[in-house]
């Protein structure tokens, strides 16, 4: 069985080739409340990060893999272990879909799916989390319905500035889910 392969989508290692995709993904400010990033990535050390998405898991502690489309083939996001922790057997999990015109296709359900599977199978993991904005609700709608529960609320957790005011900022609460495999 092949774990990392499903009907719309399969999950890959990233390759050099997708050196101007994920650059493009990284410095989408729209994006940067999910991945808590404040200053845009260069070519250059997104080429370095490529350079090194080969080394193991076990090393770096992390895994991202890209997700694309069973029939062309393109990438149309990201999936990330992050905070990989082989003694306790537990990971930080993360996903996007880039273009909103491929959310809620059931790309990301499908390959959530396939990270599971994976985690279990090959890494042994015990557990998933996922740190998830309150008004994410794309976002808990998945993770719910892949079996994820949650487990605590961080108040007031992430700053967030008013679309085109940085002088008006608020804080949202981070919703805490984890997963039992």
């Amino acid at each position: 069985m092949v774990t990392l392969k499903g009907n719309s989508v399969f999950l890959r290692a990233l390759e050099p080739e997708d050196l101007i995709e994920v650059h493009r993904i990284e410095n989408d400010e729209r994006l940067w409340s999910v991945s808590e990033t404040l200053t845009p990535f260069s070519l250059f050390s997104i080429k370095e990060y490529l350079a090194n998405a080969h080394k193991d898991i076990y090393e770096v502690k992390q895994l991202r893999l890209a997700i694309c489309d069973t029939k062309t083939k393109e990438l149309i996001g990201l999936i990330d272990l992050f905070d990989y922790d082989p003694y306790n057997a537990r990971a930080g999990i993360g996903i996007l879909i880039e273009a909103e015109a491929d959310r809620g296709k059931g790309y990301g359900k499908e390959a959530l799916e396939l990270m599971l599977n994976y985690g279990k199978k090959h890494l042994k993991l015990h557990q998933l989390y996922a740190n998830i904005l309150e008004d994410n609700v794309a976002s808990i709608q998945l993770f719910k319905g892949a079996g994820f529960v949650v487990v605590g609320i961080k108040k007031d957790w992430r700053r967030v500035s008013a679309e085109g005011d940085r002088f008006r900022e608020s804080y949202k609460n981070e919703l805490l889910f984890q997963h039992l495999l």
